[in-house]
């Protein structure tokens, strides 16, 4: 089904830096626990991921990611995921993560 241009429009991604990754014990599926900082508009917003496949907690802290800010928050065993953090989804269901090329400013809208 296709989306109409307006509907897209409502769909808020932006570029934020992961600034703190945590175990995530009580997931049904391996996940981190992260905070990302979204800069001074949004701020810190925290989000659940299954990224352990491809990813070290040491190798995230830094590393800009893509996430949709605009959904409603979603209860995952004991913690509050406040955005969707967005990745490709490989066939072993390893997620690549989205991320900028270079550095930019945490906050940016993604069009």
């Amino acid at each position: 089904m296709d989306l109409t241009w307006n509907e897209f429009e409502r769909t808020d991604m932006r570029v934020g830096t992961i600034i703190e990754v945590n175990d995530f014990p009580e997931a049904r599926k391996p996940a981190y626990q992260l905070t990302i900082d979204f800069g001074a508009e949004i701020g810190i917003r925290k989000s659940s991921a299954q990224i352990t496949k491809r990813y070290q907690k040491e190798d995230l802290v830094n590393r800009q990611i893509v996430a949709v800010v605009n959904f409603p928050r979603k209860q995952i065993a004991k913690f509050m995921s406040e955005c969707l953090v967005l990745g490709a989804v490989g066939e072993e269901g390893d997620v690549i993560l989205l991320a900028p090329d270079f550095k930019i400013e945490n906050g940016l809208r993604i069009s």
